[in-house]
């Protein structure tokens, strides 16, 4: 069977940190590039390298999830803080880099983990609870209209009750069998 005929195998989600990892080499990767491109521009201007540079490791910090200067979320104002950089820095100079690590972020939230056998287990338990509160909660509103149904026929009783005593309204009430 040549390569042609072969079935193409189907690619396997991949797991969570290897993502991370694949996603924070491409921020490096282009870091790189693009630092070094930015040198041989303009070598009088080392700053621009140098934003590129704190970006990058910035990118790379926070989708490996080791940030040391911001909250670790994958936000713009998170990577500037993480950069040490203000914010317009990379919403108007820096657009590329932005836009980079809008792109890096969505793939990665985008792939779909595989699910260990722990997930599925309190996947299935909370599968399970949630069968029952909602038996119980089925039974509960039966009772509830059984019991609807008891207070109004006690109030219709009580009603003609009234009607029947007389013009005072009071209900006396006979004595019983003695005992």
């Amino acid at each position: 069977m040549t390569q042609a005929q072969e079935p193409q195998a189907k690619a396997e989600p991949l797991p969570a940190d290897e993502r991370c990892d694949r996603t924070a080499a491409i921020a490096e990767t282009v870091g790189a590039v693009l630092a070094h491109s930015a040198d041989a521009a303009s070598p009088r201007t080392p700053a621009d390298a140098a934003e590129i540079r704190a970006i990058t490791d910035a990118m790379v910090r926070l989708f490996v999830g080791a940030p040391l200067r911001s909250d670790g979320r994958l936000t713009v104002k998170s990577l500037a803080e993480e950069a040490s950089l203000r914010r317009n820095k990379l919403t108007h100079k820096h657009t590329g880099l932005k836009d980079l690590f809008y792109a890096l972020t969505k793939a990665q939230q985008s792939l779909p983990r595989g699910l260990t056998d722990k997930d599925r287990d309190a996947s299935d338990k909370r599968k399970k609870d949630l069968e029952r509160v909602r038996a119980e909660r089925d039974s509960l509103r039966t009772k509830i209209q059984q019991l609807a149904r008891i207070v109004h026929v006690l109030e219709v009783e009580n009603s003609q009750l009234r009607q029947s005593a007389g013009r005072d309204g009071v209900v006396r009430v006979l004595p019983g069998p003695r005992r």
